[in-house]
């Protein structure tokens, strides 16, 4: 089954204006959680965006898989980077994770191919 990832996170973030709207001030406070859990310290930005996506497919967010794929794209990640990190997050989630692995580097690769045509 093949998604199209950029499309995905394009109406998601459509959605999620909504959400916005509708609860502001919870979303800002989600906003500063995300804000401080990214903030490079230890690990950085790159690392962070991997670990989330990893945490996507062992959760099973599709939502979740196209923004951090996309994020990680961002951040510089390689194709064996967020190989490596399908393996962990395959490890932790077992038989379901596969499948998102799967559909998590389907959108990377999307992601990196767009973010490749831009420049």
């Amino acid at each position: 089954m093949h998604k199209d990832w950029p499309q995905m996170a394009n109406e998601l973030s459509q959605a999620l204006r909504e959400v916005r709207s509708g609860t502001p001030n919870t979303m800002k406070a989600f906003s500063a959680l995300a804000q401080a859990a990214l903030e490079p310290k230890a690990l950085d930005g790159k690392t962070k965006e991997l670990l989330a996506l990893g945490i996507s497919v062992a959760i099973r967010c599709d939502g979740c898989v196209a923004f951090h794929a996309q994020a990680a794209v961002k951040q510089g990640a390689t194709r064996d980077e967020v190989m490596e990190t399908m393996g962990m997050a395959i490890y932790m989630g077992a038989g379901p994770s596969v499948m998102y692995a799967a559909q998590a580097v389907e959108a990377f690769d999307q992601f990196a191919a767009t973010k490749a045509a831009a420049e």
